[in-house]
Order: structure tokens, then sequence, then C-alpha cells
């Protein structure tokens, strides 16, 4: 039998740790900017999709699915959608005529534009009790905690 003193009682102790608190963090925040991406007619993956090719495109579909980590199937998808809405084109590629390539319409860009534009203000709202130093010193450690792999 374990000895446990600290007083706080077991599921206040679960919502206590750093790991709670982040991921709660993180999932508001992933909620008020698919609410604002939503607002201007796109879902979160249209945003990282139209993101990646604005980027790097041209680019081979199987190589914009590895670069984002969007399983083949569910990028089919997502292009269709932004095909659809005139916001990419879908052409042959020309190093590997086997290969469609995906490139970003003039009005994929604008629609990027005002995703980006959407999501930055989401993110404004979610830290809005921050002051501006604050906000630098959080995204700090943040990136700091993200990025190092522990050993």
């Amino acid at each position: 039998m374990s000895e446990h003193t600290d007083p706080l009682p077991a599921l206040q102790r679960i919502q206590a740790l750093p790991s709670w608190v982040l991921g709660r963090v993180a999932a508001r925040g992933r909620s008020m900017v698919a609410r604002a991406i939503g607002s201007e007619g796109a879902k979160m993956w249209h945003h990282a999709v139209l993101a990646a090719v604005s980027e790097y495109g041209p680019l081979a579909q199987a190589e914009l699915g590895r670069r984002i980590a969007l399983d083949p199937k569910d990028l089919v998808g997502v292009l269709n959608d932004l095909q659809a809405e005139g916001y990419v084109v879908r052409e042959p590629d020309p190093r590997d005529r086997r290969k469609n390539a995906v490139t970003v319409t003039s009005g994929g860009e604008a629609m990027l534009a005002r995703c980006a534009a959407a999501a930055e203000q989401a993110n404004d709202a979610l830290l809005a009790p921050l002051s501006a130093a604050e906000r630098e010193q959080l995204m700090a450690l943040l990136r700091r905690i993200g990025v190092e792999e522990p050993e």
C-alpha cells in the first residue's frame, strides 16, 4: 500500500497536471480556430493543405500528404473540396506524369489569407488574458517543452 500525502482528491490531482491543463488549453484553442476558420467556409485541414500547397507547390499529392502527415484517403477528400471551390488545381506532374501535382489558385491564396487572419484573431482571443510579455514567455516555454524530446 503506497502512502500518498497529496491532499487533493484523485480527479483534482489529474486536473492539476501540466499535461492535463495543456491538453485543455490546446482543445480550447483548436475549437476557437476551427470556429474562426469555419466562418470563412473552411475546415482546419483545408487551411493546412492550402498553406502547404502555397508554400511548397506545385506539389505531388503523395508528397503533400507526407509533409502535413495526412492520410492519403483523407487528403483526397480535402483536395476534392478545395478543387470544387476553385482553390486548388490538380494536373499531371511535369516531373512524373503518373502523379498529380497540386497548385493553389489565386482564389485559394485569398482563402488562405482569410483563414490565416481568422486563425490569428482566434489565437489573440485565446491569449487575451496575457500581456504581450507573458505571451512571448508562454510561447518560449511551450517551444522549449514541445521541441525537445525526453531522454
